[in-house]
């Protein structure tokens, strides 16, 4: 069985996951088009309703190394968005006022050496910033440890992994003691405010499935997450968002070194729900990698499947109303997002 990761993201690797979500490789198995499925529910050409986010990934640097990470991040990345390329991104968001929300993801966001740079330029443009913050940065160096500090004074709203309240399950997926060092990193989010009544500071997790399987009721997960946390750790938090994993990168690789690729897919395909694929979160997010290039959403990015040509592909040429007007880019990874109560970067969709 070839192996995506022996190397980290070479062009063949791309090519090998985008034969292998076409069904010709590995299994021999094929599944209807996505494309077919949106044609036979009155949704294709599928096209943005409103771009209202900016998704910046500044950077594939990461201090962890995760089993189910899309983005194949890692210690060792080197890819790095300069501060040239932000302030395309803020010239952009200067041309746009439609363009409310900034949400800042990697790698850890946090490791890019002009990221604080960032958060304040948009913050000042009276943007909500997000931060995809994987809680272990907090405290994996002293001059990580003033962030709740800092989030806090420019109302960045924080959206952090916890596979799972029991330890067990998050170090078998994260990292071993990955779930101790978050759980100390929400508790100084805690201690800044965040997650508290009245606050206004918001501290949102999100659970990905540890295996292949999607993931279950989010509002049940919710409670379940606050009562335990609360209980076991003092910790409390506002949301907690599901996000089915995408047959993409490591998980992608996970699923053909243990047999389930197949099955999986045959979930995904038999759990389409129109509702679903009418909120998928490419019809209201634009992606922008770190080197500027734009993408109709992450999973996009990291299969390098750049925006339709008759849109601009790269933010110094963002132009609004020709991004509204472009076709979505799909592929068979899109399943992923449509299946069951649906998923994107904000959870479930339905």
């Amino acid at each position: 069985m070839k192996s995506l990761h022996a190397q980290h993201h070479p062009l063949a690797d791309t090519e090998y996951q985008l034969t292998v979500l076409n069904g010709a490789a590995a299994t021999g198995a094929a599944w209807p088009a996505f494309a077919q499925k949106l044609r036979e529910t009155g949704l294709l050409p599928l096209r943005p309703t409103v771009i209202d986010t900016l998704q910046i990934n500044v950077g594939k640097m990461c201090n962890q190394t995760c089993r189910h990470c899309h983005v194949d991040a890692g210690p060792d990345r080197t890819e790095i968005m300069t501060r040239a390329t932000m302030e395309l991104c803020l010239a952009a968001l200067r041309q746009a006022p439609e363009l409310r929300v900034v949400d800042l993801t990697g790698g850890a966001p946090e490791m890019n050496p002009d990221f604080r740079w960032l958060v304040e330029q948009v913050a000042a443009l009276g943007r909500q910033v997000i931060v995809r913050c994987n809680l272990t940065i907090i405290v994996a160096n002293p001059r990580y440890h003033d962030l709740p500090a800092f989030f806090a004074r420019h109302g960045v709203r924080v959206v952090s992994s916890l596979p799972h309240f029991a330890a067990a399950r998050t170090d078998a997926q994260r990292g071993e003691g990955v779930f101790g060092r978050s759980i100390r990193a929400l508790q100084m989010l805690n201690a800044a405010g965040y997650g508290q009544p009245d606050s206004g500071l918001a501290l949102d997790l999100v659970y990905n499935p540890a295996g292949a399987f999607l993931p279950g009721s989010q509002a049940g997960l919710e409670r379940e997450f606050k009562q335990r946390l609360l209980r076991e750790h003092g910790v409390a938090f506002n949301s907690l968002l599901t996000i089915t994993n995408l047959p993409i990168s490591r998980f992608l690789d996970y699923l053909l070194e243990s047999g389930n690729y197949a099955a999986y897919m045959d979930k995904l395909v038999q759990g389409y729900n129109p509702a679903a694929a009418a909120n998928v979160m490419c019809r209201t997010t634009l992606s922008v990698g770190w080197d500027g290039g734009l993408y109709d959403c992450d999973f996009n990015q990291m299969l390098e499947l750049p925006v339709e040509a008759a849109a601009p592909r790269h933010i110094r040429d963002f132009d609004a109303a020709r991004l509204r007007a472009r076709s979505i880019v799909l592929n068979q990874h899109c399943y992923g997002c449509t299946a069951g109560a649906g998923s994107s970067c904000g959870g479930a969709t339905v």
